[in-house]
C-alpha cells in the first residue's frame, strides 16, 4: 500500500491504541456479537494495551468463537492507528479448541518477532481499487485484501446498512478461499460472506456501544 519502507516505519512510529477510523473504530468497552452458522462470535475492545516487539503500544481486541457455549477459538488481536488514520494489525495470540480443550497456537504471531511485520487492516482514505496486506508473517499469516465498493447495502439480523465499505480478501497460502467484508461507518464489521462455494455468512446480531 505504501511507497517505501521509510514511510512505513514513520507511520507505525506514530501509532498508538486510540483507533478512530470511522470504518473500524475500536473504542474500550465497545462489543459485536455475530452469529456464523451454529457458532457465536463475540468481539470486544478490552482496556487493555501491548507493547509490541516492534515498539508500537497496541490495542487489546478479544475475539470469542464457541459452540453452545463451548469455546471454538479465543485469540486476542492486536490494532494500532497512525497519524493518518491508517489502522494497522500487529498480530494476534490465538489458542484453537477441541471439546473445550486447548489443541493449538497456529497462526500465533506478533510484528517485529521472526521477521512478521504489521499490516493494514483498514486504510485512512479508503478508495475503490486499493490493495492492501492485513498481516505478513511468511508462510504462516498473509491476508490481503482489494477495496471493491464504498456503497454496498446490506441486512443483517440487526438492521439494515447503507454505504458499506466491500472488500475482497484472500491468501496466497489459501488460494481456494475468497471472503467478501462489509464495514459500515461507525460500527466496523457488519457482514462476511464465503466466496468460495460454501455458505458460511458472519452477521452481526447485537452490538454495544
Amino acid at each position: 500500500m505504501f511507497a517505501t519502507a521509510m514511510l512505513v516505519s514513520a507511520l507505525l512510529s506514530s501509532a498508538g491504541p486510540e483507533v478512530t477510523n470511522p470504518y473500524f473504530p475500536l473504542p474500550p468497552g465497545r462489543e459485536w456479537v455475530y452469529r456464523e452458522g451454529r457458532q457465536r462470535v463475540e468481539v470486544t475492545v478490552t482496556d487493555r494495551t501491548k507493547r509490541m516487539a516492534n515498539g508500537v503500544e497496541a490495542r487489546v481486541v478479544r475475539d470469542e468463537v464457541t459452540l453452545k457455549g463451548v469455546p471454538v477459538e479465543i485469540t486476542d488481536d492486536y490494532y494500532a492507528q497512525d497519524r493518518r488514520g491508517n489502522v494497522w494489525y500487529l498480530g494476534e495470540s490465538t489458542t484453537e479448541y477441541e471439546h473445550g480443550r486447548p489443541v493449538s497456537t497456529e497462526g500465533s504471531f506478533e510484528a517485529g518477532v521472526d521477521g512478521a511485520k504489521a499490516g493494514i487492516a483498514m486504510p485512512a482514505h479508503p478508495k475503490i481499487g486499493m490493495r492492501y496486506r492485513q498481516e505478513l508473517y511468511k508462510g504462516h499469516a498473509e491476508d490481503r485484501a482489494k477495496i471493491v465498493s464504498l456503497r454496498e447495502r446490506v441486512k443483517v439480523p440487526l438492521r439494515r446498512y447503507r454505504n458499506t465499505l466491500m472488500t475482497l480478501d484472500y491468501n496466497p497460502l489459501e488460494p481456494d478461499i475468497l471472503e467478501a467484508k462489509f464495514h459500515a461507518r461507525g460500527v466496523g464489521l457488519v457482514l462476511a460472506v464465503d466466496l468460495s462455494g460454501g455458505h458460511d455468512r458472519e452477521e452481526l446480531v447485537r452490538l454495544r456501544r
